[in-house]
């Protein structure tokens, strides 16, 4: 993979026009097809890519336009096609946060390498789902942030029920988005040994969840974050009370155990991550930052973690109740003529929603009595950035309407970013360097999985 420092985030559709060259290119290799469509009539594409030079699915590609549609009409309920032999088969979901846009970019980069490379394993076959969410990234502009400020001043992260990976754990069955359809579909057609969910954080350090162990990954990991200079998140505030086989890597808790120490309202395991498991699957959730910060990698026991806790608590219902007050008096802030301006006021009453129940625990008789200088400082990031989430999306409402109270949500959202930058020494981790990290480990878990033999259901 060329490594460019002045590479960027592609779009959706410059994900799709890239991966539709790619096809082109390689017939016989690689397929491009489309598996479904947003909420908002966009496209969902699934780039397919064989490792050992036959077609994708036994024929020739699908041919779609420049413009990134089917000839025909759309193929939404179409069959995806042949993925080889089931315990060779991957799938890799990009885009399924809005907010998070390195994942399209690594699975491009991903489907290349494999495309263009020889094969890993005879008959395996590689599905990229490109963007789950073309929707909410449409609404997330930040295609290269200069800074932590210019990220938020165009950011969105939609509420957790229009998130296609975890509305199955907040939404009845016949209530789910068309993305989450589309993408549990794609999992019950293929069965994949090992789904990839493509992730990132804001600032902090990379980590990786999983749904079930896969041993020896810790070492592949450590040495690629190790290599391109990006801290190992050993205190994930994701995965409080997980178990962890080796720094950065954490279990998720089975079925039937309680998910301890969980600051969400979703149930993880009820997440498309765990759909895998119907068919002795396992998925692998890759996260890596934007800003780096060595203070998310401190093994040293904090003096006082429930002391820290309890300030960060206060800390945060502080600041939300700032953000609250505006909204109260922006409560008068309508969508209007914008048509960004209703999901993003949706996001802003989610993201506050949250926060009374993550303040409780921090301070609750669960608060840990010991803890490392790492995961506190993790816990410190994370109320940080809710606060500051939820305020820069009603920002960009009340800038839309010029509404009165804009100005000084301004200065807020902007002393909140440079606090943040300052107190982590935040340091900009190019998005090569990003997307290396990422393939890295996927092609690690890869070939760590494929080696262990059998997987229990």
């Amino acid at each position: 993979m060329t490594h460019l420092r002045d590479m960027r985030y592609p779009t959706p559709r410059e994900l799709a026009l890239a991966a539709r060259a790619l096809a082109d290119e390689l017939p016989r290799r690689v397929r491009l097809r489309r598996i479904g469509s947003s909420r908002g009539g966009e496209p969902l594409w699934l780039l397919s890519v064989t490792a050992d030079g036959t077609a994708a699915d036994g024929t020739t590609a699908d041919r779609t336009t420049a413009d990134g549609t089917v000839p025909g009409g759309p193929r939404a309920g179409g069959p995806v096609g042949g993925g080889g032999p089931r315990d060779r088969c991957v799938l890799v979901v990009a885009g399924a946060h809005a907010n998070e846009p390195v994942g399209g970019a690594t699975a491009l980069a991903l489907a290349r390498r494999l495309a263009h490379g020889p094969a890993l394993r005879p008959g395996g076959v590689w599905h990229f789902l490109l963007c789950a969410d073309p929707d909410g990234a449409a609404l997330h502009r930040t295609p290269r942030p200069d800074s932590l400020l210019d990220y938020h001043r165009n950011f969105y992260r939609p509420p957790g029920p229009e998130q296609p990976e975890w509305a199955p754990s907040l939404l009845p069955p016949d209530r789910l988005p068309p993305e989450t359809l589309a993408l549990t579909a794609l999992i019950d057609e293929l069965r994949p040994v090992l789904q990839v969910s493509l992730h990132g954080t804001d600032l902090g350090g990379s980590w990786v969840q999983l749904t079930r162990n896969i041993p020896g990954l810790a070492e592949p990991f450590a040495k690629s974050a190790a290599d391109l200079r990006i801290p190992v998140e050993t205190g994930a505030s994701d995965a409080v009370g997980w178990p962890s086989p080796g720094p950065g890597i954490f279990v998720m808790p089975p079925r039937g155990r309680a998910a301890a120490g969980a600051f969400h309202p979703e149930d993880t395991r009820l997440s498309t991550w765990y759909r895998t498991h119907r068919y002795a699957g396992t998925t692998a959730i890759v996260e890596v930052p934007m800003w780096a910060s060595d203070l998310v990698d401190d093994p040293a026991p904090h003096p006082d973690p429930r002391g820290a806790l309890r300030f960060l608590a206060d800390r945060l219902t502080e600041d939300a109740s700032l953000v609250s007050a505006v909204r109260d008096r922006a409560a008068d802030a309508a969508p209007g003529a914008d048509p960004g301006a209703a999901p993003l006021l949706r996001a802003v009453d989610w993201t506050l929603g949250l926060i009374p129940a993550i303040t409780a625990e921090w301070t609750g008789a669960g608060a840990p009595a010991e803890a490392s200088a790492a995961r506190i400082s993790s816990i410190d990031a994370f109320g940080r950035r809710l606060s500051l989430r939820a305020a820069s999306m009603l920002l960009r409402v009340l800038h839309g309407q010029g509404h009165p109270a804009a100005p000084g949500l301004d200065r807020l959202v902007t002393g909140w970013c440079a606090e943040f930058a300052t107190r982590f020494h935040a340091r900009w981790v190019p998005v090569a360097d990003q997307v290396e990290h990422q393939t890295r480990t996927v092609l690690a878990a890869y070939d760590r999985l494929t080696d262990t033999g059998p997987l229990s259901p």
